[in-house]
């Protein structure tokens, strides 16, 4: 018999034996989930409790585990599923709370299911199923699934879902030239009109590990709530979080700043992982044309190419990027609904979205600015 546990948190959990399960994705690192925790980015207040469910061996090591939350409302995932939530609320249902299987805020790929053999991944979303089943919840969601876990999610049984965003590949490109080299000749032109531009009077820095102190954390909490407010209305992360995450995962951080004249006018956050660069916030406190795109696109591309990293993860949204290189791929999510009628609405829902997103996809891949015969994705 296998037997599943719910922990308090994930900082109840050893360190190492969390942090062997993750492959090194940075967002499912025990520094990075413990820093939210720890900061009050989720917890108490927020609608997010940390709930990770784990199987351990006879001799206690942890062996698989779900980074799972308890959450009251649909905020801060970037798979939106208000619509669902309105649905089974006018059926008399209570959509909420839901479990949620993901890197809090995080719209970026990684794997979901962390497992030392992937024999213990039915198991460990049978748990998942089990503890809707016990505490009266409504689903459970597993959102940005690293591509090679959609199978395990599939044979289980639950409904896949499909977005588009828009990431940059890395092509074996020696320098930022190269790149722009595989760009048609106006697109090649614009580009380098756009770098001149947002670097003109500027001193750019790309800073990581002991280079961030907290008056560069500081200066970047400013662009973050800047951002944040516009965007979402209320910025997820505390001030602590980034002290937290500069301090137990300073190494795996690139925060770009933009200075005038010595003072940090605008930065972009990137973590870095084992192959991927992944953007995650930005800001500014001057309105300087191109410099959203300097600091979070090229300079990306930049770091990337330097690092001999695949490929950039630039966050969610964003057609604009396609001017830039960043070309559309698909993510994926996967969601188990308890109530069977509702995983049939649900299900006969996503079968007509799965066919707006695959034309979607083919539509933006035609209008890539690459030269012809330039590869693409």
């Amino acid at each position: 018999m296998i037997e599943a546990r719910i922990a308090p948190s994930v900082g109840d959990l050893p360190a190492p034996q969390w942090d062997a399960l993750t492959g090194g994705n940075p967002f499912m690192s025990h520094a990075f989930l413990t820093a939210l925790e720890d900061s009050g980015s989720v917890g108490p207040g927020t609608g997010w409790s940390s709930s990770p469910i784990t199987i351990a061996d006879d001799g206690g090591q942890i062996v698989a585990a779900l980074p799972a939350y308890l959450k009251g409302h649909s905020q801060g995932e970037y798979v939106f599923d208000h619509a669902w939530a309105d649905a089974w609320h006018r059926a008399g249902g209570a959509y909420y709370p839901k479990l949620q299987i993901a890197a809090p805020f995080t719209p970026a790929t990684g794997p979901r299911l962390l497992l030392a053999d992937k024999a213990l991944a039915l198991p460990m979303l049978r748990a998942a199923e089990q503890v809707c089943a016990d505490n009266g919840l409504s689903s459970a969601h597993a959102t940005f699934i690293a591509p090679e876990q959609l199978p395990l999610f599939e044979r289980a049984g639950w409904l896949l879902r499909s977005d588009i965003q828009f990431h940059w590949h890395n092509r074996g490109y020696s320098c930022f030239d190269d790149f722009l080299a595989q760009l048609s000749s106006r697109k090649r032109k614009d580009l380098r009109k756009e770098r001149a531009a947002a670097q003109e009077g500027l001193e750019i820095r790309v800073l990581t590990g002991a280079e961030i102190g907290e008056d560069e954390w500081d200066a970047f909490w400013v662009f973050y709530q800047d951002t944040g407010a516009r965007k979402w209305g209320q910025p997820y992360l505390t001030r602590e979080a980034f002290s937290l995450l500069g301090e137990r995962m300073g190494e795996r951080i690139a925060l770009i700043l933009a200075y005038r004249g010595g003072q940090p006018i605008a930065g972009a956050l990137n973590f870095i992982g084992p192959d991927a660069l992944y953007g995650r916030y930005w800001g500014a406190v001057e309105d300087k044309p191109f410099l959203h795109f300097e600091l979070c696109y090229y300079q990306a591309i930049d770091l990337a190419i330097t690092l001999g990293l695949s490929r950039v993860e630039a966050g969610a949204q964003g057609g604009h990027k396609m001017a830039r290189g960043y070309e559309p791929v698909q993510t994926w999510s996967a969601h188990y609904i308890v109530h069977p009628g509702f995983r049939e609405a649900v299900t006969d829902f996503l079968e007509r979205e799965r066919a707006g997103i695959a034309q979607d996809q083919n539509y933006l891949a035609a209008r890539m600015p690459f030269k012809k015969g330039a590869s693409s994705a």
